[in-house]
């Protein structure tokens, strides 16, 4: 069905047309999901035969990660545009927190030889951050508009010079449009609501906006994150009005959403469209969906010829240049022997550098205890995403210097979280402990100073262990149901803290972190 939206419309977006097709190329087959991993509200560009995709990371720090591929299918983590998130002591569990807050969906683009990523906080505004290799450095983010409670901007540069912005916001919708400054560091105007339909789009967010064949189109989302659809709008003029479509949609599959993503075009011209489906604990994965044209109007997944909406496909093949096929997938396992911190760990909010060291102790990640009353509250909690639905993930730590009071161990880290520690008492003992939630129960009391924690999760239950001889685990506490929490899927952490200033801190040192896909 089209309909017509009254008004103006706007959006922010990518100049795109059909590339020459090349000689040379290589068939590489898929199956959604393609990242079982929480890469929430992605955005993707190509640039050089590569493709590049950036998620929103909300109180984990780095953020907004940024992921390379040469098919759209194998991806691997390159670093993070954001270093720390100044913008309010809260980032740094100073005097409150910004659990599901701070960094919500990106947009990236490249104009003019330079990156740019777009991104909202909902609590100060919306910001960008620039590099002149996707590698960074990225600057310092500056303000495009200083205004709380505005979320999803994307920009876009048209072929005649002017540059626009759209955003949504929090809450979703309406769609407001500003002109933007040609260096895209900020607005002209106050914007227009240009989208404002509650019956017939209603929750519609994450605007995505690119030009084809003179034709303005915006790619959004509505209907809300675990039951809506993709909606695509086109007009010839980038005010409007705008008609659209429904081009993507949940029918008879289990792929529910489908939500938020962007669009990509291979070197021949094809069409891809990355987006997320909320997969409860394990956050918002994502999954690759083929673009057909038919009067310039796009496609997505499987749909009849004549049809104007589209289902998730399961599996199919994407044809990208011979001598750019590769393999990979996103980093897990780390020995922490280099000098810098592996690109897969966040932190849990800003961490204090002066309480983590890769060279204080050759070959081990170095944590010293801060003061907090819980998880919740400790500074330097080590996180990374889940990359399966069934793994175990292990991890070594050195507790020789665990001060009285610590607590050091290995989490499933969200609003209920539950994990193994290592804890010791005023006499000097130290013992396991199993927690979920507000439940707590003893292990054994241990006397060696190097201890294996492991966690085995099998969708959406996790079960923790732990080692005193590096060979045989015993299991410990009952199996715990993970949680969607903060808008983000759980994750594996690593954590110490102390609840006592008394004495030395201490420190724990952590020898290596392994992670293991678990094939079903």
């Amino acid at each position: 069905m089209q309909r017509w939206i009254a008004g103006l419309l706007g959006a922010s977006s990518l100049l795109l047309g059909s590339a020459s097709a090349q000689k040379k190329e290589a068939t590489v087959p898929f199956h959604n999901p393609i990242l079982f991993a929480d890469y929430s509200d992605p955005d993707v560009i190509a640039d050089g035969g590569k493709y590049y995709l950036v998620a929103s990371t909300f109180q984990y720090v780095p953020g907004i990660p940024i992921l390379e591929s040469t098919d759209l299918v194998h991806w691997t983590i390159l670093g993070h545009a954001v270093d720390r998130v100044t913008l309010a002591p809260q980032y740094g569990l100073i005097d409150g927190n910004r659990y599901g807050a701070g960094i919500w969906a990106p947009a990236i683009r490249k104009h003019n030889g330079t990156y740019f990523i777009y991104f909202p906080t909902p609590d100060e505004g919306i910001f960008v951050t620039t590099a002149k290799s996707i590698r960074g450095p990225w600057s310092k983010p500056v303000a495009v508009i200083a205004q709380a409670k505005l979320e999803d901007p994307c920009p876009f540069w048209d072929d005649d010079g002017n540059a626009y912005l759209i955003h949504s916001r929090k809450g979703a919708g309406p769609l407001i449009l500003h002109r933007m400054s040609p260096d895209g560091l900020h607005v002209l105007d106050e914007g227009k609501v240009i989208v404002d339909d509650p019956k017939n789009l209603h929750t519609l967010e994450g605007p995505k906006m690119y030009k084809r064949n003179g034709w303005y189109y915006i790619f959004a989302p509505y209907g809300g994150v675990g039951t809506g659809a993709q909606v695509v709008m086109r007009s010839k003029n980038v005010w409007g009005p705008y008609d659209y479509r429904t081009v993507l949609a949940q029918g008879n599959t289990d792929i529910n959403g489908p939500h938020q993503g962007g669009y990509i075009e291979t070197p021949d011209g094809k069409g891809w469209f990355i987006h997320f489906q909320k997969r409860e604990s394990h956050g918002r994965i994502l999954h690759l969906q083929p673009v057909r044209w038919e009067d310039d109007w796009p496609i997505m997944g499987n749909a009849p010829a004549g049809a104007t909406q589209g289902t998730p496909v399961a599996s199919g093949e994407v044809a990208v240049p011979v001598a750019s096929v590769g393999e990979g997938s996103p980093q897990t396992s780390d020995e922490f022997t280099a000098k810098t911190l592996a690109p897969q760990w966040e932190w849990n909010h800003n961490p204090d550098n002066a309480l983590w060291s890769l060279t204080k102790r050759s070959g081990y990640l170095s944590l010293t205890p801060s003061v907090a009353t819980d998880l919740f509250a400790a500074h330097n909690t080590l996180t990374q995403q889940m990359q399966d639905n069934d793994f175990e993930a292990t991890v070594r730590l050195d507790v020789t210097k665990l001060p009285t009071s610590g607590h050091a161990g290995l989490s499933m880290f969200e609003k209920a979280a539950g994990g193994v520690e290592i804890t010791t008492n005023a006499q000097g003992k130290r013992q396991l402990f199993f927690f979920h939630g507000s439940d707590r129960a003893a292990g054994p009391e241990i006397t060696r100073n190097v201890v294996d924690l492991r966690i085995m999760v099998h969708g959406d239950v996790a079960a923790y262990s732990y080692s005193t001889d590096g060979t045989t685990f015993q299991p410990l506490g009952a199996e715990t149901k993970m949680t969607f929490s903060w808008w983000k899927g759980a994750r594996p952490a690593i954590f110490v803290y102390r609840t006592s200033t008394n004495g030395d801190a201490g420190r724990v040192d952590v020898d290596w972190f392994r992670y293991k896909t678990i094939s079903q």
